[in-house]
């Protein structure tokens, strides 16, 4: 088989990521990168042997050689971005989160299905072994019927204004940045997310969600208490209980181990990553490409949708307002 041959737009720290996980499928190579900056295009591609870099998106998208565009820009810039590939024919797996509202997430699944081409949400804690695990746990009834999610993802980012973290411009803040990491945790583990039952937010001095804590229920009666934040420490730790038991997922969003307390007894399973886990979405997005899939079974548009709705409704409950 001819290997998947990826580009990068945007080459940031994100894709630094992306490019290491790519050494570990065979089958794929980075054949191109992009950048508005010709020279960090060509110091990125010299860094991790990439054939060629290109000083503009447009440039890298309709390169013909090209299977896929990863889209690695800020949150803000996505819909272009997405969009601009697509109008080139070209696939995409987008970066969390697919948009930065719900009209942008709107107009790049509307335009995938009008170019009839494959579009994905890079959540790669979704495609985890280890919450493949703990799925299996829950559906086989080892922890009874689920009734709670506790799960944080929080860190004490350095002060920058600018940065995508804080800068409104850029959809900063941290519902956007890790709050979606436990919104989307909630949506698998109960196989939907419905509106917040409760909310709060600490807004920062740049007009962005610093730190929030979110109450979700559903109508059995299941809840999920999440918290989340880019100026606090946390623990990374999400904890699932049942009528039963309870399956423990610490650093949930990178998982390499699950542990079952079911029975009166303790269960861990490590599943570590082949290179940093990004590996698993990638080969997620090639299979789903080359079978013909418009959207993954794992992840599909209606979920990233709805993850996209939640987290707006959540953004303008506590007054954050985007320039665009």
């Amino acid at each position: 088989m001819q290997p998947f041959r990826w580009g990068i737009l945007a080459p940031g720290h994100i894709a630094e990521k992306f490019a290491e996980a790519i050494t570990a499928i065979p089958d794929a190579a980075v054949t191109a990168v992009g950048s508005r900056d010709r020279g960090r295009a060509e110091a990125f591609a010299a860094r991790y042997a990439i054939p060629r870099a290109y000083g503009s998106y447009a440039d890298l998208v309709t390169d013909p050689d090209l299977d896929a565009i990863y889209v690695a820009s800020p949150h803000s810039h996505h819909r272009d971005h997405v969009l601009l590939a697509l109008a080139a024919g070209k696939p995409v797996l987008c970066e969390k989160p697919l948009g930065a509202t719900l009209a942008h997430a709107s107009a790049m699944i509307d335009a995938a299905r009008r170019s009839n081409l494959f579009l994905m949400e890079a959540l790669w804690t979704r495609f985890l072994p280890a919450l493949a695990t703990a799925r299996g746990w829950i559906d086989a009834g080892r922890i009874g019927t689920l009734r709670r999610l506790e799960a944080d993802f929080s860190f004490r980012g350095g002060w920058n204004p600018e940065s995508r973290l804080l800068n409104p411009a850029l959809a900063g803040g941290g519902l956007l940045d890790v709050g979606i990491y436990v919104l989307s945790l909630a949506q698998w583990a109960f196989g939907s997310l419905p509106d917040p039952a409760a909310s709060s937010a600490a807004i920062g001095e740049t007009g962005v969600d610093e730190q929030a804590a979110m109450i979700f229920q559903w109508p059995d009666g299941a809840q999920a208490v999440l918290t989340c934040g880019v100026r606090t420490s946390g623990t990374a730790h999400a904890r699932l209980a049942g009528t039963e038991g309870s399956i423990d997922i610490p650093s949930f969003f990178n998982a390499q181990e699950v542990i079952l307390n079911a029975d009166g007894k303790e269960e861990r399973i490590r599943t570590p990553h082949l290179k940093n886990g990004f590996e698993y979405e990638i080969r997620e997005a090639m299979a789903c490409i080359r079978g013909g899939r418009l959207e993954s079974p794992v992840l599909p548009w209606r979920e990233s949708l709805r993850l996209t709705e939640v987290s707006s409704r959540l953004i303008d409950h506590w007054g954050v307002r985007y320039p665009f």
